[in-house]
């Protein structure tokens, strides 16, 4: 472990260039929000937070970057993988590209909510089991309010 406080922060960085870069969050629980400047803003997550980071930029001729990644940030000494825009990376629970796809999971994410389901408390195991799905071109299976607390009696064991 390290005495530097800041080693157990993730920071994602969003940018908002009207139908040029989009980088935004579509769900997660921020501690801090600094604004840099009138088109980007840095969040800071800390260790175990889950966030979804959706990615995507055009040019003249359409869209050029389509992504949604689901992550969980890490602490100090965890294994992580890079994602651009975040630092220094996370545990991708679900990467997706083509808009596509990502619209796809913005449908499975609303799902989640429509039930009172917080996406951030969902299970990792669920976020991972819709990105192979996707992967595969197969719909993944609905994320139930039993599952959600079968997920909330097994993190309590823990």
């Amino acid at each position: 472990m390290t005495d530097d406080p800041s080693a157990l922060i993730t920071t994602v960085e969003l940018t908002w260039v009207e139908k040029r870069v989009e980088r935004w969050l579509r769900f997660g629980r921020p501690v801090a929000d600094t604004i840099l400047d009138r088109q980007r803003r840095v969040l800071s997550f800390v260790p175990g937070s889950v966030f979804a980071f959706v990615r995507w930029a055009a040019n003249e001729y359409g869209t050029v970057e389509s992504h949604i990644d689901i992550v969980r940030t890490v602490g100090s000494g965890e294994d992580y993988q890079t994602i651009p825009c975040v630092r220094p990376g996370g545990e991708v629970l679900l990467h997706q590209g083509s808009w596509r796809r990502v619209q796809h999971v913005l449908e499975v994410i609303d799902a989640v909510e429509a039930q009172d389901i917080d996406p951030i408390e969902v299970s990792p195991d669920y976020w991972r089991h819709v990105h192979h799905r996707l992967e595969a071109w197969q719909q993944p299976d609905p994320y139930t309010k039993a599952r959600h607390r079968a997920w909330l009696r097994r993190r309590a064991l823990h």
